[in-house]
């Protein structure tokens, strides 16, 4: 196991370079030979508690485009843990490769290096990643949550992530039209997952009319049948007019091509780091007047889910209790924005650095 801390800082695009740029506690590159795994666990800030954040496995084009996503999924996490008000830090893994390469041997070498950090990082589900790999990686380390509820888990995060997005979502259409209600309204929802498909039921419920698109055409025509959405191509979803935009599948699709292309008022999805560059797209949609509900804000469901779990005492309907509450901070935050005129991510990051930096004079890190 290679690890490196943010000790120093080098040039720009090396390793140091990037973890400290953004302000990384430790990334960790893990390597077994003898079962192929390779995987990059990225542990962003731990004042608030260990890093707690999924693992995702992914057939990356190259390492550094593995590096570049762990550093800002990890960093994600700790302003998505700040602003749940979980005792939490942020953390999250990726593991380079085809998830076909997964078997037990694999996911239980994983796990030893998972407890060979202490418990500084705690790990879930993600991209690729499901309840019974957690089973795998629990039997070398107990510093894992989100496993399935016959095991004394709390079972798949995914219906309470796609919760708390419904619940951001209401907030931002209460601010771009002055009502919450999502009847008649247009969504079209990028990326039928599980997150996307409980979404998607959510606001089929409440009447409104969803486009719904993903690279998988037979995960998209099977949805579109079963919730009576419509089907439409994935090229074409930046194109169509519509009132609210749900990235629900990879990061990034928020960027120089496609940002002139989308027709909405609002952006509100369950994706991760959907501004290719936060700070420059952030900018641009306050400028078109695009309500943007950050990400890391209104995806927490998840993670309060497996966090309940992992720190004990967990209890379904306190989780989704507490997920309700994005509603109110996903609203807080934008009216922060607005007064401020700044870009919402940028409001959601102030408020999620405050708590961190407050508690920091508290305590030292985990």
């Amino acid at each position: 196991m290679l690890e490196i801390k943010a000790t120093e800082t080098l040039q720009e695009g090396s390793i140091f370079g990037q973890i400290t740029s953004m302000d990384h506690e430790q990334l960790v590159v893990c390597h077994d030979q003898a079962t192929g795994l390779k995987a990059i666990i990225g542990i962003h800030n731990t004042i608030l508690g260990p890093a707690l954040g999924g693992t995702r496995m992914w057939p990356y084009a190259s390492e550094k485009e593995a590096i570049t996503d762990v550093l800002r999924l990890s960093r994600g996490m700790s302003f998505k843990n700040s602003l749940a008000g979980l005792n939490l830090g942020g953390g999250k893994a990726v593991i380079l490769g085809n998830p076909k390469l997964k078997n037990e041997a694999f996911l239980r070498r994983f796990g030893r290096f998972i407890e060979s950090l202490g418990g500084r990082y705690v790990t879930a589900e993600d991209v690729n990643m499901n309840t019974a790999d957690m089973e795998y990686i629990r039997m070398e380390t107990k510093h894992v949550a989100g496993l399935p509820q016959i095991k004394g888990g709390s079972g798949d995060p995914s219906p309470v992530t796609a919760f708390g997005t419904y619940m951001g979502m209401k907030a931002a259409a209460n601010k771009a039209f002055g009502s919450d209600s999502l009847q008649g309204k247009k969504i079209g929802v990028q990326g039928v997952g599980q997150v996307g498909k409980y979404l998607i039921e959510y606001l089929i419920k409440e009447g409104a009319e969803v486009l719904v698109t993903d690279i998988f055409e037979d995960k998209l025509k099977q949805v579109a049948k079963a919730t009576g959405a419509l089907a439409v191509d994935p090229n074409l979803i930046y194109d169509l007019q519509m009132d609210i935009y749900a990235p629900c599948a990879l990061g990034a699709t928020v960027n120089d091509e496609t940002i002139d292309r989308l027709k909405c008022r609002v952006i509100a999805g369950a994706a991760n780091n959907q501004l290719k560059d936060e700070e420059k797209h952030g900018k641009i949609l306050m400028e078109k007047g695009i309500i943007y509900a950050p990400d890391f804000l209104i995806n927490a469901g998840g993670v309060i889910n497996v966090g309940a779990e992992y720190l004990g005492g967990y209890h379904k309907d306190i989780v989704f209790k507490q997920t309700e509450k994005i509603y109110d901070t996903c609203l807080s935050i934008l009216n922060k924005a607005e007064s401020e005129n700044i870009p919402a991510q940028q409001a959601a990051i102030e408020v999620a650095k405050a708590r961190i930096e407050a508690m920091g004079r508290v305590k030292l890190p985990f």
